[in-house]
């Protein structure tokens, strides 16, 4: 699935038929060892690799249900958890490299308007809900609907939604979550409680918002996949935006997909002043150096470099998203002498990360001159999801 907005590509989501669930699945699962030096134990669900599971992890529900009182500061893991004890955990975040995938027992179940929180009592709403008082509003609905030990998110969709579709979606979360926890009565460790949605309805789910013009689509049984999910979730309205391509050429080719893609996956990547981006992933962090090439638009070299600055400002966040880079970014822009040009370099990257749905921050500017950028983790990168593994 492919994600375009203002007619540039954004974001690109696959799925591979031969992985098991990934994020956001629960399994009963079975401690094999704590490690209390790390503050961590690891926990067999079944697959390759257990999950790494940190004290800061824990649940309040976890807590209180092995007879300790959550405090400000995480509880040491060997006060809570032993070898060999059965506990429902949520895959957090995928291994990257020969890492362990992360787990944690504070669930989470998205829906359309919420995120519910069946083991933490906290409230919050997203950040990309800019009007104060809508704000203000979805937090005084969720302090009315939850109820002793849950917590809840307001997620970008409820903005403007009314009380009774949010409380609706908040039953259907509960009734999910209670399923779960049946299962897990039931189950002999490591088992399987809960497989998130596949792609196609946690996209139309997170995404399929208002603001969206269409979805098109190449298959016709998709689509029809798709109309039911939205009758589900009671979005009638956004039926008549699902469009089937009937087209010959292949969807990806007619919308310049696997162009762009090949172009933004390469190490360098060109601006269209002229200028070029050269981007290196490592494990630790990722480096881009920005060049200005052979732009001779601008007689002053002045004026060609905060031109090319610019342009990197304007398309390294959404590198950032297309290539799913994560963690710490230092970006390397073309030496300004003029401290306002570097100051609207600045303005216009921190513009274009608040477009990102995963949180980017801009955190500054370091003594060497770099710019930081800080993102955070969803999973491997694209570009090493797409990499053939090695042969054996």
């Amino acid at each position: 699935m492919a994600i375009i907005e203002d007619g540039e590509l954004v974001e690109v989501h696959f799925e591979h038929p031969a992985r098991g669930p990934g994020v956001g699945a629960i399994y009963r699962g079975r401690v094999q060892t704590v490690l209390p030096g790390m503050g961590a134990a690891f926990v067999d669900v079944g697959g390759d690799k257990a999950l790494f599971l940190s004290e800061q992890e824990l649940s309040e529900a976890l807590l209180r249900a092995r007879g300790v009182e959550p405090g400000k500061d995480p509880i040491p893991i060997g006060k809570v958890l032993r070898a060999g004890d059965a506990l429902t955990i949520q895959v957090r975040r995928e291994g990257i490299g020969k890492k362990n995938p992360q787990g944690t027992t504070k669930i989470s179940l998205p829906g359309r308007y919420w995120v519910y929180l069946p083991t933490q009592g906290r409230l919050g709403v997203s950040r990309r809900v800019e009007d104060p008082a809508e704000a203000q509003r979805l937090r005084g609905i969720a302090r009315e609907l939850r109820r002793e030990g849950e917590g809840l998110i307001a997620r970008t969709a409820a903005s403007g939604a009314s009380r009774d579709d949010l409380a609706r979606d908040l039953e259907y979360l509960r009734a999910q979550w209670k399923e779960i926890e049946h299962q897990a009565q039931r189950a002999d460790p490591p088992a399987l409680l809960h497989r998130p949605p596949d792609l196609v309805r946690s996209i139309i789910r997170d995404r399929f918002l208002d603001g969206v013009s269409s979805v098109l689509v190449d298959d016709e049984a998709v689509k029809e996949e798709i109309l039911g999910y939205l009758d589900e979730l009671r979005l009638p309205h956004l039926r008549r935006r699902v469009r089937l391509y009937r087209g010959t050429v292949p969807l990806f080719l007619r919308f310049d997909i696997e162009r762009e893609l090949r172009e933004v996956l390469g190490r360098k990547i060109p601006l269209r002043g002229g200028g070029f981006l050269v981007v290196d992933e490592t494990e630790a962090l990722t480096a881009i150096d920005v060049n200005t090439g052979s732009d001779v638009r601008h007689r002053r070299q002045s004026s060609a470099i905060l031109n090319t600055n610019l342009e990197a400002a304007r398309a390294i966040p959404r590198i950032l998203r297309l290539r799913k880079i994560s963690g710490i970014i230092l970006v390397d822009l073309v030496d300004m002498d003029n401290a306002a040009d570097l100051q609207r370099v600045l303005e216009a990257l921190q513009v274009e990360l608040r477009k990102d749905r995963v949180p980017a921050d801009l955190i500054g500017v370091t003594k060497l001159g770099l710019v930081e950028i800080t993102r955070r983790r969803e999973g491997e990168s694209l570009l090493a999801a797409l990499e053939e593994p090695d042969e054996v």
